[in-house]
Order: structure tokens, then sequence, then C-alpha cells
């Protein structure tokens, strides 16, 4: 029987799975995996199922700490998000079929994001005690995956980036030699109009 538990690491709320116990027991690696904007905290977790993984891998999905109100509440959607986006300006471009190039941006918000996630890290460490740990995530939780990984010194085994892009490249680019030889998967479509392939593939 696989179980879903839900359990606080730092000050985000996860969902648990897998292991030997397949309730995220056992001393096997963990992968951490971040939804996108406006998804749900578990969004992900249906990935645990077509990963071609040893049975004592353990996921840790966390839910971002914004929850989004509007549409999404009305849809009785627990949608959330790790920094804000100017959807304002996200809709212009998309009307206008104008490509978005985000190097330049430091979102705000997303210190604060990274903070959560890396108490969320520290608090997995702790308490799961993987063997390994590898983090990534879809879109927006691609790209706070990243910004962790450069700035939190902790050992990784691996990035899982899905659909991300090059985003403040300022505070990124000095810091990539220090990761340098970290292996990373990279996945993005060719046709997505919200985060234009060509970016993520600098």
């Amino acid at each position: 029987l696989t179980v879903v538990r839900t359990e606080r690491f730092g000050e985000l709320l996860c969902r648990v799975i897998g292991g030997l116990d397949r309730q995220g027991g056992g001393e096997g690696p963990v992968v951490v995996l971040c939804h996108g904007y406006g998804a749900p905290g578990d969004d992900l977790v249906g990935l645990h199922r077509a990963l071609d993984v040893p049975r004592e891998t353990r996921f840790v999905f966390p839910h971002a700490p914004l929850s989004l109100a509007g549409p999404y509440a009305m849809l009785g959607m627990d949608a959330r998000a790790w920094w804000p986006i100017d959807i304002a300006a996200l809709e212009a471009a998309l009307a206008e079929g104008r490509a978005r190039d985000l190097r330049g941006e430091a979102p705000a918000g997303l210190a604060e994001a990274r903070a959560a996630l890396s108490g969320c890290l520290e608090a997995v460490t702790q308490a799961l005690r993987p063997s390994r740990l590898v983090l990534g995530g879809f879109s927006q939780g691609a790209m706070l995956s990243l910004d962790v990984a450069l700035h939190d010194p902790r050992p990784l085994a691996g990035l899982a980036l899905m659909s991300g892009t090059f985003l403040n490249e300022r505070g990124w680019r000095p810091r990539f030699a220090a990761r340098a030889g970290l292996r990373a998967m990279l996945s993005h479509g060719t046709h997505d109009a919200l985060l234009p392939f060509a970016a993520s593939a600098e």
C-alpha cells in the first residue's frame, strides 16, 4: 500500500512518500521536488510512480509558502507560489508574442523563498538522514531549486530542473564555479510560451 504522509520540515508543509515502508522510512536517498507557480503542494507527487529509482528512495514534496487567492480559490484549488508573479506583465507579453527574458530579474520574494527551502532541506537532512540528496522542481520550483543550490553549500547528489529559466544572472553566474561537477538533469518543452526554451538553454 502506498501512503502519502504529511510532515512539516522547517516552515514548509511537505508530502512524503517512498522508502522501504512506502511512507518515507529507511535510510536511502531523498529526492526533494518543488512544484510550479499556481499548483497545489501535491502537484508532483505522482512522479514517484514514473521514475525508475531504487525502492529505498524517499520523495519529499514541499508546499510553497504563498497561497494564491482569486480564480484558483474559486476552482477549489489550493494554488501556491514560491514568490509573486506580475500576471499583468505576463499576459501582455503573451498577447504581444514577446519572449520573456528574465535573466536580469531577481524577483521580489526570491530570497525569502530560498530561506524557506534551505530551512526545509536542513530539517529533511536532520529527520530523514538521506544517504544522498537530490533537489529539483518544475518551472518556478526549478528556478528556486537552482537558486538554493547556488547559495546553500550542503552536498547535493544532483539537480533535476524541469521547465525552468535563467534568471538573476548577476546573482547566479558568479556562483556557478562553486558547483562545478554537480550532475544536473534539465528538461524543457520547445513550444513553451511562458518560459521559452531558448532562455533555458543558456
